[in-house]
């Protein structure tokens, strides 16, 4: 019986991807998953066997998985960023059932919100939440009730997935829902294509967000109350009391 690796992969770029993803792909025998992530890792570990399902088929991809690991295969399930979050992992252990074989191992990535955050500067450095714009798996009322909360709460804010060609207007709505409780000036970024060719970043307001051109490429960060732009770069302070003494 061979054994699953479920591999967070990164942004993408080898110089992102942990040393404990690289070497999970180095001892596999066959590497499984959605076809663009995997033409991010094809060329560095030829030799392998590749397998790719369409977007939209992940039922179908952990069950490939599932087949090759009872042939025996060790096997490498790729996931863009990480592999826990918004990933594959607890759909593995679904389509796995009850059973415990074969294993599964889940190996951990560097997800966007984490990426995104360090081309900014220091949006996430307190409490902040992450919530998908994408309403294929969560309706778009839950998604309301959690924009809702994260802003009352004075959270920082990211946001995944906030357009695609099917709801092209997804991150606009969420924009009309935190106005309702944030400010207009309130600091968010956006970046873009992280770690990948045509990497790029901007800060801007929450209304001029609402009007941002982004697509399924993007990540959005929306800041606190007490986050602000310092010498270009979007920061929230974690609150040290000395920090004006010492500076």
């Amino acid at each position: 019986m061979g054994y699953i690796s479920v591999v967070g992969i990164g942004p993408g770029d080898y110089d992102n991807m942990t040393v404990k993803a690289d070497r999970a792909l180095q001892d596999c025998d066959v590497i499984i998953g959605y076809h663009v992530y995997v033409d991010l890792v094809k060329e560095r570990y030829p030799g392998k066997e590749y397998l790719t399902t369409p977007m939209t088929r992940e039922s179908d991809r952990c069950r490939l998985s599932v087949e090759q690991a009872e042939q025996g295969k060790k096997v490498a399930l790729v996931c863009s960023g990480d592999s826990g979050i918004y990933g594959m992992a607890a759909l593995v252990y679904e389509v796995r059932g009850e059973r415990t074989e074969p294993q599964i191992r889940v190996i951990p990535g560097l997800t966007a919100a984490c990426s995104g955050a360090a081309l900014l500067g220091a949006p996430l450095t307190h409490d902040f939440a992450v919530i998908s714009l994408s309403d294929r798996l969560t309706s778009w009322e839950t998604i309301r009730r959690r924009l809702e909360a994260a802003a009352s709460s004075d959270l920082s804010i990211v946001l995944y997935n906030p357009a695609s060609h099917g709801r092209p207007d997804h991150l606009k709505h969420a924009c009309d829902i935190l106005l309702e409780h944030l400010p207009a000036d309130r600091i968010c970024g956006i970046v873009r294509n992280i770690g990948r060719e045509g990497e790029n970043s901007r800060i801007l307001s929450l209304q001029e967000l609402k009007e941002a051109d982004v697509d399924m490429f993007c990540t959005i960060f929306i800041g606190n109350s007490m986050s602000r732009e310092i010498a270009g770069s979007m920061v929230t302070p974690r609150g040290y009391r000395d920090v004006q003494q010492r500076f």
